[in-house]
């Protein structure tokens, strides 16, 4: 059982407070601070913080020993990989919009990728490992969200909403066919837009988007959102995917779990994000990065789907959001200022213990004990003992915990 220093990733679409205040260090931030990584991931492993202050990379200590790091079935599984990574994502302004590929495309990707030889850091390069990159968000504050295609019937009845002479001709394609092919049809017809046409068609569908807002219509929320991404990115034909798409607000404790294929992009908010430990990322606007359109159709999923809103379910260390992903579980125990239960983590596998809120009290059944203050981590290998968790003083405080799901 040992602390964790972690790195914090400066991608310009992240916050100047958001981070900075959980790990108490001078707000604002001289720049963005968007994603705070805790894991054994090779582009910026966690450090583990021995007992007397000296460091070690996480990612040399699970190479050294994976099955006493990760167990023997963990590291049986993985390769010898910790399978996940866990993240405080702080987003300010839009990710870009994106999918991943299952296990078999990210394979075969990687196989074909490897056989052209494409640099594995090349920026053209669409699979730089050969895993799959499943994940799930859960909001640390209200957090917004695309994720997943809306009802086709839905999406064109906002299309009429905000109908243009330019509009109607791809309002009529989805009305034709409102199912997976008709989505998949506009869809591969809007981000194959010459660039002449979406500079003509832009204008007008922002311009609708705007009288529509005035008019405090029914979709205002959407439109807000096409107008918030057509100012960042004017000319980008993924402001017209986004009105393909499922427009989510989630609550503090909500989650949403995202499988291969589906096409999503964050907005605005804190979480904290669990993923499978894997760069795979399929790009479909809204970013100056690598854009593959025919790869990207061959990821997508184009099936339309409400996406279920995760609140977790009781399990044997607080609330657990299961997705049936094979790389990692989430668990959050949260607790009141009067609620002063302890709740004891056990695990014949990896584990990342987070806290969020106040400070908690972790005692290891072999006798050793920290205090994890908000913003710190501890890393729990396979051979540590179970621990015992409870909050100090008399502060609500939270806690998040990363296992391996297979193991």
């Amino acid at each position: 059982m040992e602390l964790l220093r972690n790195a914090v990733r400066p991608y310009a679409w992240g916050s100047r407070t958001t981070i900075p205040e959980l790990l108490g260090r001078p707000v604002p931030a001289p720049h963005p601070e968007a994603e705070l990584w805790m894991g054994a991931h090779p582009g910026d492993p966690s450090k583990v913080v021995g007992p007397d202050g000296t460091e070690r990379s996480l990612l040399e200590l699970v190479e050294a020993d994976p099955v006493a790091q990760l167990g023997e079935k963990c590291a049986g599984t993985w390769g010898g990989r910790l399978p996940f990574l866990l993240k405080i994502l702080a987003a300010e302004e839009p990710l870009s919009m994106q999918a991943h590929p299952s296990a078999d495309q990210a394979a075969e990707g990687y196989a074909r990728e490897e056989a052209a030889g494409i640099p594995r850091d090349a920026a053209n390069r669409n699979y730089p490992d050969p895993t799959a990159k499943p994940e799930l968000v859960c909001a640390l504050t209200e957090f917004h969200a695309l994720a997943g295609f809306r009802d086709p019937t839905r999406t064109v009845k906002l299309l009429n909403a905000i109908e243009t002479p330019g509009l109607a001709k791809y309002t009529s394609l989805l009305a034709a066919q409102p199912d997976s092919d008709g989505l998949r049809a506009l869809f591969t017809t809007w981000i194959t837009l010459p660039q002449a046409t979406l500079d003509e068609l832009l204008p007008e569908v922002l311009d609708a988007c705007v009288a529509h807002v005035k008019d405090h219509g029914e979709f205002n929320t959407e439109c807000r959102t096409i107008l918030e991404l057509g100012e960042a990115h004017p000319r980008d034909a993924g402001v017209l995917a986004a009105l393909l798409l499922n427009r989510l607000v989630l609550r503090a404790g909500e989650a949403i779990y995202l499988p291969a294929g589906n096409l999503h992009l964050y907005l605005h908010g804190t979480a904290v994000e669990i993923l499978a430990n894997s760069d795979n990322i399929l790009r479909c606007g809204l970013t100056p990065k690598h854009v593959d359109v025919p790869e990207l159709l061959r990821v997508v999923d184009f099936a339309a789907v409400e996406m279920p809103v995760l609140k977790g379910e009781e399990g044997d260390c607080g609330a657990v959001y299961r997705t049936g992903a094979p790389e990692f579980e989430l668990s959050r125990v949260e607790w009141t200022a009067s609620d002063r239960e302890p709740v004891r983590a056990v695990s014949t596998g990896p584990q990342i213990l987070l806290c969020t809120e106040g400070a908690l009290h972790v005692v290891a059944e072999d006798g050793g004990e920290l205090v994890l203050n908000r913003g710190q981590s501890i890393w729990l290998a396979a051979v540590d003992p179970a621990v015992t968790i409870t909050p100090t003083g008399d502060r609500p405080a939270q806690l998040f915990r990363a296992t391996a799901g297979t193991c």
